[in-house]
């Protein structure tokens, strides 16, 4: 019989050393920084005091992305920008809704070509702007456009140390952005890494988190499922990188509830979603839907909606909401969890629209 040579066990590739740049904080950056903080204190002082405006939205100029990330459902590779005249628009009816708080997300927004345009725009109404971006094409002179355009948020999301069948979205790729963006950006930078879903190498969440807070920005970790989009406990190994990033990152609003902590432990949660009322998701049809796991639902476009749309969905519950995994939507609701408890229900995909959906944060 012939012998076998034995399997040396996979190790992952090393992680790239990566130099210790350190953003600065200029007294012009501080000045930035203080004006931004106090109209974010304002913008929930509003919220607080009255409920018949959003609060949050996103809105997408386009849903073409550069990347392919296989978890990912917010993305295609064929759409054309929407018009800027009509983007124009519909960021003046979130406006005429008193919307707080506006971040561009994709697709990759970045590839839209009148994005300061969009920016800006966002800014006259009043709004804090933001962005979630791969961070794939910034350079030093787009970064200026980004501060020149009143851009208040930027939010990169890292999945890996190294680049996998999975996600391009590494440190190894993108360090180099981060240190751009380290030395030019005047608005506040946030890096997001994840765990769960089947992530090969769990302790990639901490390298990234500990290389965003040497550089000067925050960070924060979600927990990414896989395509059941069914809630499923981290595991051992998981689970301990998750409470390790948490403890780096103790400020991040995410300590103040439990919500993450039940998804960790594949538990639904007991909150009032406000989708469709305090925080809204405008697709590249200007439709607004519940959130971007719920396409279709209300389903009205954004020139249409109105204040009554707010209301209603302020008091309506989301039959979804137990299992959901996307923060983003439970911190704006969070507002209000004191309040209004919700008099109506609906089921949200229960007619055949989003069942395809994953949930993801």
């Amino acid at each position: 019989m012939p012998t076998q040579t034995p399997i040396e066990p996979r190790t992952p590739p090393a992680a790239p050393t990566l130099p210790k740049t350190a953003r600065r904080m200029t007294a012009r950056r501080r000045i930035i920084a203080a004006s931004r903080r106090m109209r974010e204190l304002g913008s929930i002082a509003s919220a607080v005091a009255s409920t018949s405006h959003p609060y949050m939205a996103h809105i997408v100029p386009m849903r073409r992305c550069n990347l392919a990330c296989t978890y990912c459902n917010e993305f295609d590779d064929v759409s054309n920008p929407t018009p800027i005249d009509e983007m124009l628009r519909r960021i003046d009816h979130l406006g005429r809704l008193g919307t707080s708080v506006i971040t561009i997300s994709g697709g990759e927004p970045l590839l839209h070509p009148e994005l300061d345009q969009i920016i800006a725009r966002i800014r006259k109404t009043g709004a804090i702007a933001g962005m979630i971006t791969n961070g794939y094409f910034l350079m030093p002179d787009r970064i200026e456009r980004l501060n020149k355009a009143g851009l208040d948020h930027m939010q990169i999301s890292i999945d890996n140390v190294m680049p996998d069948d999975v996600s391009k979205k590494s440190l190894k790729v993108l360090d180099k952005k981060l240190q751009m963006l380290a030395e030019h950006a005047d608005f506040h930078v946030n890096i997001n890494s994840v765990v769960g879903g089947g992530t090969a190498n769990p302790e990639d969440a901490l390298t990234i988190s500990k290389r965003a807070l040497e550089l000067g920005f925050s960070s924060t970790i979600g927990i990414i499922h896989d395509g059941s989009g069914q809630l499923k406990p981290l595991g051992e190994a998981e689970r301990k990188v998750w409470d390790e990033v948490r403890r780096l990152t103790r400020r991040s609003y995410s300590r103040f509830n439990h919500f993450q902590e039940a998804i960790a432990n594949g538990q639904p949660n007991d909150w009032r979603c406000r989708a469709g009322s305090r925080y809204l998701y405008v697709d590249e049809n200007g439709i607004v839907s519940y959130c971007s796991q719920q396409r279709g639902y209300p389903g009205i476009p954004v020139a249409e909606y109105t204040t009554a749309d707010v209301k209603r969905e302020f008091l309506t519950e989301k039959t979804c909401a137990p299992n959901c995994t996307i923060s983003c939507v439970h911190q704006v609701s969070y507002i209000d969890h004191w309040r209004a408890p919700q008099t109506s229900t609906t089921t949200p995909g229960a007619a055949g629209h989003g069942e395809d959906l994953v949930q993801i944060h």
